[in-house]
């Protein structure tokens, strides 16, 4: 069976504190129980959470939906970003199955990344392995009026904007990942077709602007 891996790169950072970690948390609960209940992604998505402070980690690795466990989210620090996008390309090239001569690999990886800040480290080597790593879509979220929307669009040309990071947008937002990923599991399903941007995705709700 071919797999969509979907990365989660979430900012952890201090500024997260509060009601925004709570809510990413929250937004988590409600993407994996709407998965859970639609046949093809419950049969081709895997999820995996990479979360950056003053470090990136992988809190869960590649994961079928079925066996997914939400992790425990703590915010504190700085915002990694750039050690975010490399060790995303690091576990995507240890964790997604290429196509061979013999059988057709996974899918292309579809990543969402939330931030609400600024890479506080250097972007360049990281964006240079994430256009070698050629991933599938990759919507980067600027959540709230401190997130550096410039930054984002040096990562990739899907970037969406949330005026506020409280519970309600980022509730909205995760409704929203939730239904692409499952549009993009019945793309690949019925029609063989990966995403490749923000077009191949639903149309985002009211709350997530999309930054042009």
């Amino acid at each position: 069976m071919r797999r969509l891996p979907v990365y989660l790169l979430l900012d952890t950072s201090g500024s997260m504190s509060g009601e925004p970690i709570e809510a990413v948390r929250n937004g988590m609960q409600t993407l994996v129980s709407a998965l859970r209940q639609d046949p093809h992604a419950l049969e081709s998505a895997f999820l995996s959470v990479i979360t950056f402070n003053e470090t990136a980690q992988q809190v869960v690795p590649l994961t079928e939906l079925g066996q997914f466990q939400i992790p425990v989210l703590a915010a504190s620090g700085t915002t990694s970003m750039g050690a975010a996008l490399d060790l995303l390309c690091v576990r995507a090239a240890a964790e997604v199955a290429k196509t061979t001569a013999e059988q057709k690999g996974d899918w292309k990886p579809i990543v969402f990344m939330m931030t609400d800040g600024v890479a506080t480290d250097e972007l360049d080597a990281g964006i240079a392995a994430l256009k070698a790593a050629k991933l599938g879509a990759f919507i980067a979220c600027a959540a709230g009026p401190a997130a550096n929307v410039t930054d984002l669009q040096r990562i990739t040309d899907s970037v969406v904007r949330l005026d506020t990071a409280d519970s309600n947008t980022i509730k909205a937002f995760f409704k929203w990942v939730s239904a692409s990923i499952a549009t993009t599991s019945q793309k690949v399903d019925l029609a063989k077709k990966e995403a490749a941007g923000l077009d191949d995705l639903p149309p985002p709700p009211p709350e997530v602007n999309v930054v042009l």
